[in-house]
This record gives C-alpha cells, sequence and structure tokens, in this order.
C-alpha cells in the first residue's frame, strides 16, 4: 500500500511512523512533513491547505489510504474532496469536524443529546459577555469559538479582570464569538477513538500538559507534553466515559447528518460529579499521538482499514509506559522563534518527534513555537520520566525551554500534604 499522511508535526510524524511499521505498506508520503518524518518517508511539497493539489496528487500517485492530521486541512474540506474523487480517507468531513471547528456546535449537541460537560452560553458580543461574568464570577472560562490551535482558552481562577481581558482579546477579532463555561475541577485525561459512524474503539488513554508552565500555571498551549496509559484512569473510567460521552457524540453526529469517520478526541475531566466533557476535537491529539502509538503493538494502518470497513479491529498493547516531553521555543505561545540550530539530537536515546524544525544550509534549526517532543518507554512511569529528562538535559536550550513536571500528578501520593 502506499499511504499519504497530511501535516507537518509531531503528531503527523508519530502517525506515519507507524503506519510505516506496517508491513502492508510501501511508501509513506508526507505532505508536507517534516525533517524527521524524512527518515523513513517521502516528503511532498504540497501544503496541508492545498486540497485541489493533495487530491491530484493522490490520485497521480496510487495512494491507497489518506490519514489527516491537522484541525484545519479537516475544517476546510480536506475529506469532503477524497471522498468525492473516491479516494479512502481516515478523516471527517467538513460537516462533521463541527465538533472542533465550532465549540458552539459542539456543546449543543452535547446539550442536546445529554452528554455530560460544563453548564455555558454562547455570547456574540463582548457586552453581553462581560456582564455575564461579572453576574457570575470566577472561577470561570472564557472560550473563542474557532480553531484555535489548543489556545484559545483562558481558566480565570480568581480574577474577574482576567476574565474580562480575555473577552476583549477575543471580540477584538472581527466576527468571533464566546463560550463562557462553569469552571470544572478534576483530574483531566484524553481518550481518542477510532470512529466509522456507530462503530468507536477506544485508543489507549494520555494525559496532556496543556498550561505553559510547571504546576499548570501560564496561559493554554497546544500541549508541553503527555504520557500513556494514565494510572488514575481505570477500565471502568474508560467504560463509563465510552457510554455516557463517546459513543453517545458518534451516534449524535450520525443522527444529525453528519456520520464521522476518523479520530474522534474527547478532553475529559473526573470531577466529584461524575466524567465530564471538556471539549470535542476532531483529530489526534498533539502531544497525544506521540505517547500512544509507540505503545500500539498491533498493525496500525489494518486496524483504520477494519474500522473503515466497519469491522472492530483487535488492538495489542504494550504493559510499558510512555512519556513525552516538548521543546517550544522562547516566548511560546505568545511568540516563536525560527532559524536557532538544534545540537544534541545524536546523543538521545529516546525517540525525538519533530514539531516545528526545518533544514536550513544543512543544519536542523527551530521554525514554530513548539519544536520538538522527546519520548521514552519504559516499564514504569517514573522510568519513563527519568529518562525522558536525562535526554532532554542532552540537547542544547538555546532559545528553547520545557515543563520540569509532565506526568508528576499521576504519581503516588502527588500534591498530597
Amino acid at each position: 500500500m502506499n499511504i499519504l499522511v497530511i501535516g507537518t508535526g509531531g503528531r503527523e510524524h508519530a502517525l506515519a511512523l507507524a503506519a510505516s511499521k506496517s508491513p502492508q505498506v510501501d511508501t509513506v508520503f508526507c505532505a508536507p512533513g517534516n525533517p524527521g518524518m524524512a527518515q523513513f518517508g517521502t516528503l511532498v511539497d504540497l501544503k496541508s491547505s492545498d486540497i485541489k493539489g493533495l487530491a491530484d496528487f493522490a490520485q497521480n500517485n496510487g495512494v491507497d489510504l489518506i490519514i489527516v492530521g491537522p484541525e484545519d486541512a479537516l475544517a476546510a474540506g480536506v475529506a469532503d474532496e477524497f471522498a468525492k474523487r473516491s479516494l479512502a480517507v481516515f478523516g471527517p468531513t467538513k460537516g462533521a469536524a463541527q465538533v472542533e471547528s465550532s465549540k458552539d456546535f459542539a456543546k449543543s449537541l452535547m446539550k442536546k443529546y445529554g452528554i455530560p460537560t460544563a453548564d455555558y452560553q454562547t455570547f456574540h458580543d463582548a457586552e453581553s459577555a462581560k456582564a455575564y461574568v461579572e453576574e457570575k464570577g470566577v472561577p470561570i472560562v472564557i472560550k473563542e469559538n474557532g480553531l484555535k490551535a489548543g489556545k484559545g482558552v483562558t481558566v480565570c481562577v480568581d480574577d474577574v479582570q482576567e476574565a474580562l481581558d480575555a473577552i476583549d482579546i477575543a471580540f477584538s477579532i472581527p466576527g468571533n464569538s464566546v463560550i463562557i463555561e462553569e469552571y470544572l475541577e478534576g483530574f483531566e485525561f484524553s481518550l481518542i477513538a477510532l470512529v466509522n459512524g456507530d462503530l468507536v474503539v477506544p485508543l489507549e488513554c494520555a494525559q496532556d500538559h496543556k498550561a505553559v508552565f510547571d504546576g499548570d500555571k501560564g496561559p493554554n498551549t497546544g500541549g508541553m507534553g503527555s504520557y500513556s496509559p494514565v494510572r488514575k484512569i481505570t477500565p471502568e473510567l474508560v467504560n463509563t466515559a465510552m457510554e455516557t460521552i463517546m459513543v453517545p457524540m458518534a451516534k449524535a453526529l450520525k443522527a444529525e447528518g453528519v456520520p464521522f469517520t476518523g479520530f474522534l478526541y474527547g478532553g475529559l475531566m473526573v470531577t466529584a460529579d461524575g466524567i465530564k466533557t471538556i471539549e470535542f476535537n476532531a483529530r489526534f491529539g498533539d502531544p497525544e499521538a506521540e505517547v500512544i502509538l509507540p505503545r500500539l503493538e498491533s498493525d496500525f494502518v489494518q486496524a483504520l482499514l477494519d474500522v473503515m470497513n466497519g469491522v472492530k479491529p483487535e488492538l495489542k498493547w504494550t504493559s510499558k509506559t510512555s512519556h513525552g516531553v516538548v521543546l517550544a521555543s522562547t516566548g511560546y505561545p505568545a511568540s516563536s522563534t525560527k532559524g536557532v540550530e538544534i545540537r544534541g539530537l545524536d546523543d538521545v536515546n529516546g525517540d525525538v518527534y519533530h514539531m516545528g524544525t526545518k533544514l536550513q544550509d544543512g543544519k536542523l534549526v527551530t521554525n514554530g513555537g513548539r519544536v520538538l517532543m522527546v519520548v521514552n518507554l519504559a516499564d514504569t512511569l517514573e522510568e519513563a520520566m527519568k529518562a525522558t529528562y536525562d535526554d532532554v538535559a542532552k540537547i542544547e536550550k538555546n532559545d528553547l525551554f520545557c515543563r520540569s513536571d509532565i506526568g508528576k500528578k499521576d504519581l503516588d501520593g502527588y500534591g498530597k500534604k
């Protein structure tokens, strides 16, 4: 088989690497890919936004399966174009991708179909949004409605002014709207499922760390690190999440005339009132893909093909723990650096996923906010954490930084007095 993976970041690196390990696969095309993916795949100079160009390439190069990574391509209708040309694509249509591209769409579906989530209201002007915040007080959560690459969310715990400022920022963008949510407290985890209509197959859980600084401080990012499995998330909790959240959402999308095929991401929280939904995404998580897929021992491509054919795949997982830390550009998420040389990767023992890199004059340099993710597998979370942070120490940190506490909240006794 020939596989086409669309995208350029760490998630796509992980998807392409998993696909390349399938005995059924001859060539993995990566459009546009990154320097790390070039080690096992064939890079194609096509942006994920070039929908016609990607479809033409797939038709002209005998591509048997397309795996879509980034949400912006899905929201723009890339899967619709492939389907129109009878090309096999694992990714939702533009209509189904609204579960991520419109938070208001997702929240209204959750409300309509009784899927547990935080109470909310949607606002289309700053004045009424601010009045609502001043009435409700803090803690409260402000979410911009559209695609924000994992950002656009402000959690205001004890400062009303922070919420009012977030509303001003949101409405400085023409046509923007905001969802103002009840603040939820609990233990977060990511549950990603392979979905085709009514068929919903859970993958192993992971936990993402979205805040930029240690202790979950600072603004939200696309994700600063993750690990899998999550010891505090028992099989019973996963079953409950599947029965009350993941399967109902897949059925809701089908009932609304926009059946979902692809990776359905549930950002979930275990609260005192049970499991609730923080958000849905229409694609694999990043940085979750980089820690979940290395634990998959069965054929990734066959699993996708089975789901697309309405067959529940037999998934086999290693019992080892996968742990990963993101190295980001100084100033991220507000800004990023480009062109700074990256040194020390040859000394790393674990796997390195490229998130924002490029080759410049034969040297590997930074090219974005999140730059690299270092991942290790080990028998325990503690061992995996040590291996990853030992590797991180070997990489020169010119204009790079990382969190030092990825995984700590799942350690026994952490946070207890």
